[in-house]
């Protein structure tokens, strides 16, 4: 493991777990990648891919964001930087924006205020170009609008 990885041990398992997700363009959740590492014949309990998600996070490899029922959805940081993203509520596409405003205000918040170490989320969906033109992309089945509840997937 590189990057913020100095904190989490190294297992046979979130080797797995971040090199699967290395391999993705878009959010999943952990069942969804569960079932990506037992497809590549790298099965790992849904339980320890929990908790290397946790550990990942915690070293700060992972963008995390929550879909509209609350489950937590993963993407392999390609930077050491925090990122946010726009998430289309329709298709699920997302794309990282440059959120230097708001890590300023961050930074001038804790500083104002005495607090350090400030963590924060910042969820920004609505409706990409093309699902707003309707025909060029057409709602997933597992997404709001359609027949279920998901809302946050991507395809950078």
């Amino acid at each position: 493991m590189t990057g913020g990885a100095e904190g989490v041990r190294r297992t046979r398992q979130r080797e797995a777990v971040l090199e699967t997700l290395g391999r993705r363009a878009e959010f999943v959740s952990a069942q969804e990648l569960h079932a990506l590492l037992a497809g590549t014949g790298r099965p790992v309990g849904l339980t320890t891919v929990y908790r290397a998600l946790r550990e990942l996070d915690r070293a700060g490899l992972l963008d995390v964001v929550r879909d509209e029922t609350g489950e937590r959805l993963y993407l392999r940081r390609p930077t050491d930087e925090h990122r946010h993203y726009l998430i289309c509520r329709h298709c699920g596409r997302s794309r990282a924006v440059d959120a230097g405003t708001v890590e300023a205000w961050v930074d001038r918040l804790a500083e104002s205020t005495g607090f350090a170490e400030l963590e924060h989320t910042l969820e920004l969906n609505g409706v990409c170009g093309p699902c707003r033109s309707a025909q060029l992309c057409t709602p997933r089945p597992d997404m709001p609008g359609a027949s279920s509840g998901r809302s946050t997937r991507s395809s950078s």
